[in-house]
């Protein structure tokens, strides 16, 4: 293990420019936001956050331009990214690391919170137990991503859910189909829990998460835990992640077009990470669609985050059920208003921000009990499933 100093990228003028343009159109008043947006989108019961209306206009009207490759969309996602996130916080740091993987070196990325300190300025030393560890896997399709593209959120998480945060990169695709990612993500939770003292952490208290395609992961490396001798994680965050692709949910014909991430890129995304010639026999195989697993049964605490207008709320929903039924301890919560890709809009949207602050803060509640359990109470504007 290597640990070094670590500075995620800047906000460059023009990306500054943008988000300081954008959050100012999010500090409009909601009535405004829906004026200016053409009236407010109600759909499923569900009423679109009046920030994110205004947000999906302007792109709409701005239009984008569709990447011809893999290489050119994740530059495109890159920029949305520093924009989405904004000028980074204070309160955590971080440091570099690279991790071993199965294919050579992963690098990582270990958020730890600053010490407070006195009013002469000098670091305050608290008499406490480790933090507990999130072991987190970035989102984007299998395809996109990395330590960079989420360093926002992972600030968000461990400040406020009093955890460190173990952002781990894994080989994407088409580069390396399925099953490359698998592979990194159970070794990067194998190697956290062996050396989680030496991070700083709790080795009694390494979580697994992560959001999309990263929420994919963590559920897959969770099953695996749970059978191949583990040890298995302490707790698991699965922010609306995929789970099954052999269903034809209804969220997904609900939310195709308009909000973000379409049923065609979701397509798209999927072709990319299983190859077309193992698609009949692989998109059986739970590793790809963990909803697809005969047996549920012993797996850690989990909270599943869904949202409202996202194409994949059904099966993240869906897979939350069914661990339950299966007899763990799940927490489901719904952002009725908000869109696939929340957290990485916490530098612009008032909305967003919020959710996933919540999201820390029910997560928190989770990772500092001494005991797992079910939890009660869901916090305002999220509902709530309970095993």
């Amino acid at each position: 293990m290597s640990l070094r100093s670590d500075r995620a990228p800047a906000l460059r003028p023009v990306e500054r420019l943008l988000n300081g343009v954008l959050r100012a159109v999010c500090l409009l008043p909601p009535p405004v936001q829906a004026l200016l947006a053409g009236g407010r989108i109600e759909r499923d019961g569900e009423v679109l956050e009046p920030d994110l209306l205004l947000l999906r206009t302007i792109t709409e009207r701005a239009g984008r331009q569709r990447p011809a490759s893999p290489g050119e969309l994740r530059k495109q996602q890159e920029v949305g990214a520093r924009i989405g996130g904004g000028p980074r916080r204070r309160g955590v740091s971080s440091r570099a690391l690279e991790i071993p993987g199965p294919a050579g070196a992963m690098r990582a990325r270990l958020y730890t919170k600053r010490a407070r300190r006195s009013a002469r300025g000098e670091p305050q030393v608290e008499a406490r137990t480790p933090a507990p560890l999130l072991v987190f896997l970035h989102g984007g399709g299998f395809v996109f991503g990395d330590v960079d593209s989420h360093d926002a959120p992972c600030r968000l998480l461990c400040r406020h859910a009093d955890v460190h945060v173990l952002s781990v990169e894994y080989r994407l695709a088409p580069e390396s189909p399925f099953p490359a990612a698998v592979d990194d993500a159970r070794a990067a939770l194998l190697w956290a829990q062996a050396h989680a003292a030496e991070l700083g952490a709790d080795p009694a208290r390494v979580a697994i998460g992560g959001d999309s395609a990263g929420g994919n992961l963590a559920a897959v490396v969770a099953q695996m835990a749970a059978v191949d001798g583990g040890p298995a994680p302490f707790a698991q965050l699965l922010v609306y992640p995929a789970t099954d692709r052999r269903t034809a949910w209804k969220s997904v014909d609900l939310f195709a077009e308009g909000f973000f991430l379409t049923r065609e890129s979701i397509d798209w995304f999927y072709e990319q990470y299983v190859p077309e010639a193992k698609r009949l026999s692989d998109d059986r195989d739970a590793k790809v669609n963990p909803l697809q697993a005969t047996d549920l049964r012993g797996l850690a605490p989990a909270l599943v985050v869904t949202a409202g207008f996202d194409p994949l709320r059904d099966e993240g929903e869906a897979y939350a059920e069914a661990m339950a039924a299966a007899g763990n301890a799940v927490t489901l919560r719904r952002f009725g208003g908000l869109v696939h890709g929340f957290i990485n809009l916490v530098g612009l949207s008032r909305s967003c921000r919020a959710a996933t602050l919540e999201v820390a803060h029910a997560f928190r509640t989770l990772m500092h009990q001494s005991r797992p359990s079910r939890q009660a109470g869901a916090p305002a504007g999220g509902s709530e499933v309970r095993s």
